[in-house]
């Protein structure tokens, strides 16, 4: 058994229009949002083995004011802006013997990917996943898989849906 959890980043601020979308940092509700994920991780025992993050500012503030995680953390380009199918490519490389990992991104893929891995749990928080999945939302999952590689659409089973206004 694996866990996934998707974490889509905290708000970011649209107030210099001079900046590149790469370069947009989280807005003060976002910072607020952010540290409200950090003591939800906390308190859930939330302990990946690996964190995978877009290296875009606003992800990687995001990952900052989660708190001290012990796992691993690789910032990766291929996750900027990526598809449901590119992260599920960047998931396949992980070693099966990782248990864990925290993927920190951004929409459309990252909801497309959460909604189409949630084979099963609770219909409700699925059907509000699926209706939408603001900035700061997460979603967790087991994983019936022994690796990552063969890890596909429908394989995992949500736990938890979180966003920030409900912490």
């Amino acid at each position: 058994m694996k866990a996934l959890h998707v974490l889509r980043h905290a708000k970011s601020s649209w107030d210099d229009p001079s900046l590149d979308d790469f370069d947009r940092p989280l807005a003060p509700r976002g910072l607020r949002a952010a540290k409200k994920l950090g003591a939800y991780v906390q308190t859930a025992g939330i302990e990946p083995a690996l964190v995978l993050c877009s290296p875009a500012r606003r992800t990687v503030e995001t990952l900052e004011r989660l708190g001290p995680l012990d796992g691993e953390v690789r910032l990766e380009p291929a996750l900027y802006g990526a598809s449901a199918e590119e992260l599920l490519a960047v998931i396949h490389t992980t070693p099966a013997h990782v248990p864990s990992i925290l993927l920190i991104g951004h929409n459309p893929g990252l909801q497309d990917l959460a909604v189409r891995f949630a084979a099963a749990g609770d219909a409700r928080q699925i059907g509000r996943m699926r209706e939408k999945m603001p900035t700061g939302a997460m979603a967790s999952f087991d994983v019936d898989a022994e690796s990552w590689d063969a890890v596909a659409p429908g394989a995992g089973r949500l736990v938890a849906y979180v966003v920030p206004k409900e912490l």
